[in-house]
């Protein structure tokens, strides 16, 4: 399913895997957690958009070759504010290298405080810290690797983590990358490509070109569009009311420049209210209707409802095999709540 989506932002791993149970059937979360951390056939590292997703390990390599020097580059004049200037990041790199090839897997405090004993010292309370380890994960020396117990994110050797594998040509990367994107998210529009991954807008033209022969050009509300040849078919009404309850930061509400054909804009300002956090959604046959949130906080966990228009039966009912189907998957028992 991640080679299918090329991955799910996974800043937050817990809405990462809601976002595996929304897109499958019978998987539960431990079984993603040995994939992740025992098989290792599932990666975690900063993609997209210079996020972190989760990804087929087998896909990693690829995928960083392509968009890491992409956002190095962006990453520079934030880098230059944080004090770290290229004679730093380069040491510093390095060290990172020596430092999880000895010890192995290290929390970003752990790496923080064996970077001290190189000579190199970055505040544990900036942002410094993180930006240099992203730049060293960017430039394919390192990945996440498994959560301590307490939960906190652990970074690994690339090579100690994800098996090698054939390098691809630029403009090969380019094309699979467009041919995945609108497999996934078609019927979509170059812009798109460019907003989900991040790419400058140029080379997510040439993304296209290359991928062009598996396309077919639609029309978008009256605007050139895209969609896989595979995936096309003609429009028809659902035979049924198709209900998900999406997690944080799903890919279905990432994956273009705009939401406007998914979420009308009154529920947008609810699930983006700043800080750059994507709030859950409820989407009924591909259209958010309302927002939801999942508190662990009680003796039960509980699934609140914000509907931003009338639930039909057929709906409510969809929520509630939803409920119990998020519950199967955390192996908690759930309650619901609708708002209003």
């Amino acid at each position: 399913m991640l080679t299918e989506v090329c991955g799910l932002q996974a800043q937050v791993l817990g809405a990462a895997w809601l976002g595996v149970r929304a897109r499958s059937r019978g998987i539960g979360r431990p079984a993603l957690d040995r994939a992740m951390n025992q098989q290792r056939s599932i990666a975690r590292c900063w993609l997209m958009r210079g996020t972190l997703h989760v990804v087929a390990a087998e896909d990693l390599r690829w995928l960083l070759h392509l968009l890491g020097p992409v956002f190095v580059r962006a990453g520079a004049t934030r880098h230059a504010q944080l004090g770290l200037d290229d004679a730093l990041k380069s040491r510093g790199v390095a060290a990172v290298r020596t430092i999880l090839t000895d010890t192995g897997p290290l929390t970003r405090y752990e790496l923080v405080d064996r970077l001290r004993k190189w000579n190199i010292k970055l505040d544990p309370k900036s942002q410094a810290p993180i930006h240099l380890i992203r730049l060293a994960a960017l430039e394919g020396i390192l990945c996440l690797g498994p959560d301590r117990d307490d939960g906190e994110a652990t970074y690994v050797l690339l090579d100690d983590w994800v098996s090698p594998a054939p390098g691809r040509s630029r403009e090969n990367a380019l094309a699979e990358l467009a041919r995945r994107y609108f497999a996934a998210y078609g019927p979509a529009t170059v812009e798109d490509l460019a907003a989900w991954s991040g790419l400058p807008l140029p080379e997510a033209r040439s993304a296209v070109i290359g991928a062009m022969p598996g396309l077919q050009e639609v029309v978008i509300q009256g605007r050139p569009g895209l969609a896989s040849k595979k995936r096309l078919r003609p429009p028809a009404m659902p035979s049924a009311v198709a209900v998900r309850l999406l997690p944080a930061f799903d890919a279905y509400l990432l994956g273009y420049r705009s939401r406007d054909l998914a979420v009308a804009r009154p529920l947008q300002r609810r699930l983006q209210r700043g800080g750059g956090w994507l709030h859950p959604a409820v989407v009924v046959n591909g259209r958010a209707v309302a927002a939801w949130n999942l508190d662990r906080t009680g003796r039960q966990p509980r699934i609140t409802i914000e509907p931003f228009e009338r639930l039909s039966q057929a709906v409510r009912a969809g929520i509630d095999s939803e409920m119990r189907d998020i519950g199967r998957f955390l192996n908690r028992s759930l309650t619901i709540e609708i708002a209003g």
